[in-house]
């Protein structure tokens, strides 16, 4: 009984961290239509945003839940108005855009951070669940994307900012036929979605040590689980993390932690192939 709430509770934590990592690619995408590549250094600069706000003395929830969110959505606001705002209906630009400057947030953290691992401890000591020791932090993390997702939802649904949010989805012709202009639209949703990536990398901060190209590690899954997941923001972003979170989980509980994310990878190639718009465009068609 103890190793099954063991492996439902690590379960818990890879949907969650799936979730979470996905989110700000998940907005940008679903409104948008851009693919964010360097979506994963945004990630990265929450966390060492949080990590250097811990070393100043800042309490590390501010720094993580606050802090870490601002400064990279500041930064998204200027890659928007500086690159984004010349590419729109252009992916490919777009694409090798942000490559590009996922390479100068590399080389630019690496001047002002240098090239070795940085850290900051988890404010959550761990438990105890029969015998096995379990990471009490990871419990904070599955809590604090649940909290995300019930905002996006209740703000795409119940705001006439989500009315607003979902014409951009549909197009630049609804969005003006509400009265706005499409490009200060995308201008916000760009920003929201770097500020939800700067959230996730503050959150994860704690778990591991942080490198300037750590990005990579964060970029690939987000990726794989927006793509598959479809347009809709929330349920398909959701319905892959349940899906890659549940195989990845299970396969490297029976097998090796390398196979788990193999398996992740191999599932991946085969929904797309059986389902070419996403998981939302066979199943959830009318869902956010």
């Amino acid at each position: 009984m103890d190793y099954a709430g063991v492996v439902g509770l690590e379960i818990l934590y890879m949907i969650a961290f799936l979730a979470l990592t996905s989110a700000g690619l998940a907005i940008v995408f679903g409104m948008m239509r851009v693919i964010n590549l360097a979506h994963g250094e945004f990630v990265m600069l929450g966390g060492y945003t949080t990590i250097a706000c811990a070393r100043a003395g800042i309490d590390i929830y501010v720094a993580m839940l606050v802090i870490a969110p601002l400064v990279v959505g500041v930064i998204g606001l200027i890659v928007e108005r500086a690159i984004i705002r010349f590419l729109y209906g252009r992916m490919i630009d777009t694409m090798l855009a942000t490559w590009g400057l996922s390479l100068l947030l590399i080389g630019l953290v690496t001047l002002i951070f240098g090239n070795t691992a940085v850290s900051v401890p988890a404010p959550i000591p761990g438990y105890q669940l029969g015998d096995y020791q379990m990471g009490g932090y990871n419990l904070f993390i599955i809590l604090v994307t649940a909290a995300l997702f019930v905002a996006m939802w209740g703000v795409l649904k119940l705001t006439r900012a989500g009315l607003i949010a979902r014409g951009a989805m549909q197009g630049p012709d609804v969005v003006a036929s509400l009265g706005y202009d499409p490009r200060k639209v995308y201008m916000v949703t760009f920003t929201v979605g770097a500020a939800l990536s700067g959230l996730a990398g503050g959150v994860l901060a704690p778990l591991t040590g942080l490198l300037p190209s750590s990005g990579g590690a964060y970029i690939a899954k987000a990726f794989i689980t927006v793509i598959t997941g479809g347009a809709a923001v929330i349920s398909g972003t959701l319905a892959s993390a349940v899906i890659f979170g549940t195989v990845n989980q299970i396969v490297s509980f029976a097998a090796h932690p390398v196979t788990g994310e193999i398996a992740m990878l191999v599932l991946a190639i085969i929904l797309l192939r059986l389902m070419p718009s996403g998981i939302t465009g066979r199943f959830f068609r009318d869902s956010i």
